[in-house]
């Protein structure tokens, strides 16, 4: 992308672990858009580290005795751009498993020209094989996020590295959930994030089994569990809004149904039981309609709106078990690990 030779540089950090032809795709759009690129590599075996330095890109191998998160390989990357080039004004982060749109960088940065108080911007992120399965189609329906001022980015997105700095970049510790994390320490600065209507990145969820739908959903239980406790009521209000419903619908609402089935059947009235069971049914309905009506994402179909709907639903159990591991570690002092769906 042609720059003016006294504008602030851009360089692009892309992190990976055995992404094998997803890692040299992602390269390949890298650098038709910046020469500046650093590649993070977390142990892979497959060779990606040779493939990254044999298509000219820089390498950082981080060592692996040390827990490995995607917030402390991103910060790596970050480090090596800046001493390469100290006087970077902007850094493009991007997963190993995305492949850059032609274009993003343009358009990001236009509209971080346009808008001086934004220091995060992100675009839609969209599955390469969408309809391969309801897994990677439930992705591409969660990455399609309302445009305009935000909360929070995804892996994805282009940043002023000022703003980056002041804040001290990611939290290394935060094994999911350190995007968020990230960007509400940029808004208490006062600093916007905004998602702007481009085409930022192609995404490979690869998720073909209901077990890797389930350990993602635990995952972000978890996030959200350790943002509300390291944050409290500053924390983003979709992570409390997150535990809240896990605890209500997979816990208290369980439970209040349990005690009018018992009531029931103590009072030997089937009828009775049945009722309040074709009521859970019915108000769990009624939340999926509400979830699908407040639905503000753009440019989806009835069918996509009613399948996160129910997938939002669907998800609670697993959110609150994600939420329940992350206080049993905390309370026996052990230190989490990654909890990866593939």
């Amino acid at each position: 992308m042609p720059r003016d030779s006294d504008a602030p540089e851009l360089g692009v950090v892309a992190i990976g672990r055995n992404e094998g032809e997803r890692l040299r795709r992602c390269l390949e759009s890298v650098r038709k858009q910046c020469e500046l690129v650093v590649y993070v590599d977390s142990g892979s075996q497959d060779g990606s580290v040779a493939l990254a330095r044999g298509m000219g890109v820089e390498v950082v191998e981080l060592d692996m005795s040390i827990p490995f998160t995607a917030a402390r390989a991103r910060n790596e990357g970050w480090k090596h751009l800046r001493e390469l080039r100290p006087r970077l004004g902007f850094v493009q982060f991007v997963d190993g498993d995305c492949e850059l749109q032609s274009g993003w960088i343009e358009a990001g940065m236009q509209a971080l020209a346009a808008r001086p108080d934004a220091v995060v911007v992100c675009g839609r992120r969209r599955e390469r094989f969408r309809n391969a399965t309801i897994y990677n189609r439930l992705c591409d329906i969660e990455w399609n996020t309302p445009i305009g001022e935000t909360e929070s980015c995804g892996g994805d997105a282009l940043m002023r590295t000022k703003a980056f700095e002041q804040v001290g970049g990611f939290d290394p510790s935060l094994i999911c959930g350190e995007e968020p994390d990230l960007c509400r320490r940029m808004r208490a600065q006062g600093h916007v994030i905004l998602r702007i209507d481009a085409d930022m990145t192609l995404h490979d969820a690869a998720m073909t089994r209901i077990s890797q739908w389930w350990r993602r959903s635990m995952r972000s239980g978890f996030g959200a569990a350790a943002s509300t406790f390291r944050n409290g009521a500053a924390a983003p209000r979709s992570d409390r809004r997150c535990v809240r419903g896990a605890l209500l619908w997979s816990g208290g609402f369980p439970s209040l149904l349990a005690a009018g089935v018992l009531g029931a059947v103590l009072l030997g009235s089937l009828a009775l039981a049945l009722t309040v069971v074709g009521g859970a049914v019915a108000v769990i309905l009624v939340q999926v309609l509400r979830i699908a009506r407040n639905r503000t994402a753009p440019g989806e179909d009835t069918t996509d709106v009613r399948l996160y709907a129910a997938s939002c639903m669907a998800a609670k159990l697993p959110q609150a078990i994600g939420i329940l591991r992350f206080w049993r570690l905390r309370m026996r002092g052990i230190t989490p690990r990654l909890i990866e769906y593939k």
